[in-house]
């Protein structure tokens, strides 16, 4: 039954509606005429219309929800330190929840509501700004206090690791020792969404091709915040969520980065760094980039779609929060990639360009965003500028072996510096071989000119393998081989003997050799036919080494000259036999002083070098002694022309090669 009120005649005239005498209505079409009239009215009077009346049952909802709001103001209400989510009892934080609804519901169906924006004067308006000053203390203890506590722990854990190895490499070694390999993650993982454990701190891990995502928080402290997100954000205050977000999580990122050894370097800063401490960084960089993208930003999306996904702006909290880092991070890698390139730098470039590009596919995933699009640029045009770099250096490397400009000897004869490391060098470049495929396009000319000379003075031409069957890389690295031995040949005129000069070369060639041999890469691609070429060319100067040291010597053990009336007299001339043997122990001991001196320091080399010698003059020796020790025994002093027995001969030459001459006196034997 409904009411009746009484009406009196109206003083104006709705539009199309004429109440002429009193009566009564029911009180709701009461209401909507009231409303109607108002409504109807343009404001052509000046007059403003009332805002309507609720019914009795929102407005006693509406003016609950109010106080329900108010005794959490943090500004009025004794209750106010504590927080609504903190208690075991959800259904405080479910009823505060509520009352913001309530209270949001109302400003939306008043006219104010109308234009768009929740921001209004008026009770409704002043109670839902206190709601939101609560909503965002909740928001940021959620975010401050629930946070895991092994999120930090598992980061610093993951410092001295890397994720497991890509197909373009993982971290080489410099030169020339050989790290030990990276274990891979050690560490829980299930595929798909992931779940915590009831009660349970252990954190679970779900894995999307190389991303690994952490829990950053608990699913009921995610909830929280996605029920505060969306009021928040539909009652026009997104932005102020968002910042709060934004700086909470922002400082946790800076703390992962403090513990991962992250440094806030400018461009400036890292190009001003000794290489010995810039190649320690660029290896922690490479490891803290993975970790970063695959695991921390990963993370760092996943929770942002748990509290924020469909909401309007979605994207603005995660970029709040990763885009600083992010261009941070980066900024190390971009300083190395248009730093100054020398040879030294190639393999931590090459390192850099391969963790780079392992992860561009992971970036695009984590940065897919329109407001992030800029860094996936910036990672492409890094590996661009890396792998610039790479060719480039391999160029300046090139250069740097043909100019080479010591001109002191190595004493000895032994390698020269400059031949271990190119060797070590290229050795290395082969370990690299699929990223210096897809990098080194261009072949190397056949013949250039030495710099600096004004003659124009040409490379000798090399015969490389069938163009078809090798590589532009292949072809550098031939190259490379080919232009060191031009050098020693050059260095080896620096040697004023012709037999310690043809011995420096054969060292070099032959460590040339064996480095090719020892390195299954390297072997592949310059091919067997170039490796048997260098092996005859070290052999040959082995051969050389022995004609120009021991012809002379042997010269003095001939038969020509010593007989008296010809060759076929029997009759010996005694002088010129003592002569003979007083020029043969002469040489010998010069010999045997200086090349003593002389290193050969592959021992299996120096042994087949002793061979070589003691099969050409100890049959040699014993056969001249054989036929002509009489002469001198029967003579006075024989001991003074006889000064070695074949026996002494063979243990001298042990001391030959060893750097270190010892005294002659002692090796010899009583005979």
């Amino acid at each position: 039954m409904w009411s009746k009120v009484k009406l009196r005649r109206s003083p104006f005239l709705c539009k199309g509606i004429s109440i002429k005498k009193k009566g009564t209505l029911p009180r709701l079409q009461y209401t909507l005429l009231f409303n109607l009239c108002f409504s109807a009215m343009d404001g052509s009077d000046g007059s403003a219309a009332p805002p309507p009346q609720p019914p009795p049952a929102a407005a006693a909802d509406l003016k609950a929800a109010e106080q329900l709001i108010l005794q959490w103001d943090p500004t009025a209400s004794p209750c106010s330190d504590r927080m609504v989510f903190d208690g075991e009892d959800r259904a405080e934080a479910e009823r505060y929840l509520q009352a913001v609804d309530v209270i949001r519901r109302a400003l939306k169906n008043s006219p104010a509501g109308a234009s768009g924006s929740p921001r209004k004067s008026g009770t409704a308006a002043s109670t839902i700004q206190i709601a939101m000053v609560r909503l965002e203390d909740e928001f940021r203890h959620i975010l401050v206090s629930r946070a895991n506590a092994y999120e930090i722990d598992s980061i610093i854990d993951l410092n001295s690791l890397s994720l497991p190895r890509s197909s373009s490499g993982d971290l080489m070694p410099d030169l020339p020792e050989p790290e030990p390999e990276d274990e891979g993650l050690n560490l829980r993982r299930s595929v798909g969404s992931s779940n915590n454990l009831e009660g349970s701190n252990t954190p679970s891990y779900r894995s999307t091709s190389s991303i690994r995502e952490i829990d950053l928080l608990p699913d009921d402290a995610a909830q929280d915040l996605r029920s505060i997100a969306d009021r928040m954000i539909a009652a026009g205050y997104g932005r102020e969520c968002f910042q709060v977000y934004g700086s909470v999580r922002k400082s946790a990122l800076e703390l992962c980065f403090r513990h991962l050894g992250i440094e806030r370097l400018s461009i400036g800063d890292v190009q001003r760094l000794d290489w010995v401490a810039l190649e320690s960084k660029i290896r922690r960089w490479i490891r803290a980039a993975r970790v970063c993208i695959r695991i921390i930003f990963a993370s760092e999306q996943r929770l942002c779609d748990l509290i924020f996904a469909g909401s309007t702006g979605d994207e603005a909290p995660f970029v709040e929060t990763v885009k600083g880092a992010a261009v941070q991070l980066l900024s190390f890698a971009e300083a190395i990639s248009i730093g100054r390139r020398s040879p030294e730098k190639l393999f931590k470039i090459l390192d850099l360009h391969d963790a780079l590009s392992d992860l561009l596919p992971d970036v695009a995933v984590v940065f897919h965003s329109r407001a992030l699009e800029s860094l996936n640029t910036q990672v492409s045009d890094i590996i661009t500028r890396l792998a610039d770099a790479v060719r480039g250096i391999l160029s300046e490397f090139e250069s740097a072996v043909l100019r080479e400009p010591s001109k002191i000897p190595v004493p000895g004869g032994t390698i020269h510096p400059l031949t271990r490391y190119v060797m070590n060098y290229i050795s290395l470049i082969s370990d690299y071989k699929q990223t210096l495929l897809q990098l080194i396009v261009s072949k190397p000319p056949a013949v250039q000119r030495l710099p600096g000379d004004e003659a124009g003075e040409a490379l000798p031409e090399v015969d490389l393998p069938e163009p078809a069957k090798l590589s532009p890389l292949a072809s550098h690295l031939i190259w490379i081989i080919v232009i060191l031995q031009f050098n020693m040949e050059s260095k080896a005129q620096l040697y004023k003997d012709a037999a310690l000069s043809h011995l420096f070369l054969m060292n070099n060639f032959h460590y040339i050799v064996q480095k090719v041999k020892g390195s299954p890469e390297l072997h592949e691609m310059i091919g067997d036919d170039f490796l048997k070429k260098l092996t005859a060319k070290f052999r040959q100067l082995a051969t050389s080494y022995v004609r120009a040291t021991w012809v002379k010597i042997l010269y003095f053990l001939r038969d020509e000259g010593l007989h008296v009336g010809g060759s076929f007299s029997s009759s010996v001339s005694k002088s010129t036999l003592r002569e003979r043997f007083k020029g043969f122990n002469a040489a010998f001991d010069e010999v045997h002083r200086t090349q003593s001196a002389w290193f050969v320091p592959e021992s299996q080399l120096r042994e087949e070098l002793r061979i070589s010698i003691s099969e050409k003059l100890l049959p040699a020796y014993r056969f001249f002694l054989g036929r002509f020790r009489q002469h001198i025994e029967s003579g006075r002093h024989p001991e003074m022309y006889i000064k070695y027995s074949a026996e002494d001969l063979e243990l001298a030459l042990s001391d030959f090669f060893e750097g270190c001459p010892p005294p002659l006196q002692g090796r010899r034997k009583s005979h």
